[in-house]
């Protein structure tokens, strides 16, 4: 498929006395950058939720957002440790005696020393017992931005298409164009020959020798038969991608190097041209592939 780089999905499951929400939001990237964004007890299972990701996902930046309720508490727990505590009141009953200081602890003072409560999270096994329920989130929050991604970019796609569209124009104009510069060319020199020597001094075998060295410096048939050939190259990518089943690679680094090689060609045809006609197609050629390679860094 033809994706964008850009998307968002979202998802919300349930079951029993567990609730889990995710939410992916994605823009361009050159590779996956994806931030895992969760409570820790959650963890042990990211692994899991990267690869179940890249399922959906091949390139871009991805932020990942997840939130765990238990509406029983269960997963959290209070833990009064009675035998610390008991240890800190002795050895400040100690200190009262020896230094002499006012015996005055109070419960609010002892909860705030270290580990007196703590707070158990999931343990092991409870967490993977919450991997289908995330995985049901993951995977719906992920069809979700893949179908997005997908939305954006057969717009993409359109309109890359249509900038094709232009660009063949241009390539038309320019392949009809050549052959008539060299006339025009061959037909001012013999004019001009003609104004200064008269028909006595006119060498057909010079002129047409001069004609000959001018249309090899000008001439672009190798870069429009290359630039015809990325043009196809281009619409049978985004059409084949267009094709491909869900889950497929992606197809922007490819079209990234044939929008680059279309430009060197373009470059190369503007290099060579004296002609006003072929000079502004070029730049219009030149102004299509920069909008192309535009669209194509949102491309996955």
């Amino acid at each position: 498929m033809v994706r964008s780089m850009t998307g968002y999905g979202r998802s919300e499951v349930s079951k029993e006395d567990k609730k889990i929400v995710a939410e992916i939001k994605s823009v361009n990237n050159r590779f996956l950058d994806l931030t895992v964004k969760m409570p820790r007890k959650l963890n042990p299972l990211e692994s899991k939720i990267r690869d179940e990701i890249k399922i959906y996902i091949q390139r871009g930046k991805v932020d990942l957002f997840i939130t765990l309720e238990d509406l029983s508490d269960s997963d959290e727990k209070v833990k009064y440790n009675h035998a610390l505590a008991q240890e800190y009141i002795r050895y400040m009953k100690d200190m009262s005696a020896e230094f002499g200081l006012k015996d005055d602890i109070r419960v609010t003072d002892l909860a705030r020393m270290a580990d007196v409560f703590t707070v158990e999270d999931l343990d092991e096994g409870d967490v993977s017992e919450l991997w289908p329920l995330l995985k049901n989130a993951v995977d719906e929050a992920g069809e979700a931005i893949a179908e997005a991604r997908t939305r954006e970019g057969m717009f993409l796609s359109a309109d890359i298409q249509k900038k094709l569209d232009v660009m063949t124009g241009c390539v038309d104009y320019i392949t009809e164009r050549s052959p008539e510069i060299v006339r025009s060319y061959q037909e001012k020199l013999t004019a001009k020959i003609h104004d200064l020597l008269g028909d006595a001094g006119v060498d057909e075998n010079r002129i047409a020798e001069e004609v000959t060295i001018y249309a090899d410096k000008i001439c672009v048939d190798e870069e429009l038969v290359r630039l015809r050939s990325h043009i196809r190259a281009m619409r049978d990518t985004l059409l084949e991608a267009e094709k491909a089943p869900a889950g497929s690679e992606g197809v922007g680094r490819k079209l990234d190097f044939l929008a680059q090689e279309m430009n060197r060609e373009s470059n190369t045809i503007l290099s060579k041209t004296d002609d006003v006609g072929v000079s502004a197609q070029g730049i219009v050629l030149k102004t299509n592939i920069e909008k192309i390679r535009e669209q194509i860094q949102n491309l996955e």
